[in-house]
């Protein structure tokens, strides 16, 4: 089974982006044949200031090996150290229908809260499609959000089949943590960069508790019984708690007695404890200063191996050199 997902290093990496993406991801390391990149490519529709982007770069490294990315189970590498996703992103578009990413929902979402309507942020489901079809993939494990970009991929690459020779991409399924498809921010929207409603994963202990202790709640008194559909409060504690003190904090909800205040005290505990041996790994990471750079390189030059074969055949196919 070949899996394939990739993370933007638009911005410091947040507890959504592990329970939605990473933590999946980190499972199916050891159950099949896994390609994780840091799709800086892509992160090029939001961040244009290039000294940013190298820093967002190797923060996003450290932080997934940190949270358990083996490079020994997987390959990891830069998506622009793999230059020939470009390359097959042109291919690609030359048979992707424009109503097709005229439905992408992603596109018309960001355009809504103001990003700029580039061509690359609208063909972005085309290059997403290049990186999944490079390397052959069975499995993309994904956010809820991203569902529909996968089907966008199975559809070019049923196009391309159709058009080139069948057999000539494999379809890809997408995979979602139903429980953890979204997970909701500091505002109740879902926890994103975009929003600015993030608890970043690897916060210090200051601004971690101000984060929390922010979360929007209502006005229900503390003698009162508080309400347990959409808590945001019980929501993030299920992610990080034990079964046993979720049971406790929704009973708490329910009989009445305790505040948010309380609530969102037991939640930055759940959070400090829950990523505490990351954080620990994190430090040991920094402290091999050549050690990023090498697992980077390493698996740039497996994935290079196998995108120039896959694009070799797709040159091959449509009648290219």
């Amino acid at each position: 089974m070949r899996i394939l997902s990739g993370l933007q290093p638009s911005g410091r990496l947040h507890i959504g982006n592990y329970f939605g993406m990473m933590k999946p991801a980190l499972k199916l390391q050891h159950e099949g044949d896994a390609y994780y990149f840091i799709a800086d490519y892509h992160s090029l529709t939001s961040v244009q200031d290039g000294k940013r982007l190298r820093e967002y770069v190797r923060e996003l490294a450290i932080d997934f090996l940190a949270c358990g990315l083996d490079p020994t189970k997987c390959v990891f590498f830069r998506q622009s150290d793999v230059p020939e996703h470009c390359e097959l992103s042109w291919i690609l578009s030359t048979v992707t229908p424009m109503g097709l990413l005229e439905r992408c929902h992603s596109y018309k979402d960001k355009i809504a809260r103001g990003l700029h309507a580039s061509h690359g942020l609208f063909a972005y489901p085309v290059l997403m499609a290049a990186d999944i079809l490079m390397y052959d993939s069975d499995v993309v494990p994904v956010g809820k959000d991203q569902k529909q970009h996968v089907e966008v991929t199975r559809d070019i690459a049923i196009k391309m089949n159709e058009t080139f020779g069948e057999g000539l991409f494999k379809l890809p399924n997408p995979r979602i943590q139903e429980s953890t498809a979204v997970v909701p921010g500091l505002d109740g929207q879902k926890m994103s960069k975009s929003y600015d409603n993030t608890i970043p994963l690897f916060e210090e202990p200051g601004p971690l508790k101000k984060k929390i202790m922010g979360i929007k709640t209502d006005s229900t008194p503390v003698e009162a019984p508080k309400p347990v559909e959409g808590s945001s409060i019980l929501a993030l504690y299920k992610l990080v708690a034990s079964e046993a003190n979720y049971d406790t904090m929704v009973a708490d909800h329910l009989n009445g007695g305790v505040g948010y205040g309380d609530f969102k005290k037991r939640l930055l505990q759940g959070v400090t404890d829950y990523f505490a041996p990351y954080r620990a790994r994190r430090d040991e990471i920094l402290a091999d200063k050549g050690y990023v750079d090498q697992v980077l390189a390493e698996g740039a030059e497996k994935a290079r191996a196998v995108a120039r074969k896959t694009l070799s055949r797709v040159r091959d196919a449509v009648g290219l050199g």
